[in-house]
């Protein structure tokens, strides 16, 4: 099974792991509560959603703002 995207290079993303959690479960619940029309147009959960955009630079996770 492959895990998409690769947690490993996923980390690489933010500065701490606590950080990528926060900012990743923060994206997800904006995506079900403000942008229901992006989740339901990827086909995606929102969580995977929030972790490809993460991933791909979309999103960026900064600390203390």
């Amino acid at each position: 099974m492959m895990i998409d995207p690769p947690i490993d290079k996923l980390i690489k993303k933010a500065p701490c792991r606590y950080a990528l959690v926060v900012g990743v479960a923060k994206r997800a619940k904006e995506l079900e509560t403000k942008e229901q029309d992006t989740l339901k147009n990827s086909g995606m959960k929102s969580i995977s959603l929030a972790a490809k955009e993460v991933y791909n630079d979309e999103i960026e996770i900064r600390v203390g703002e």
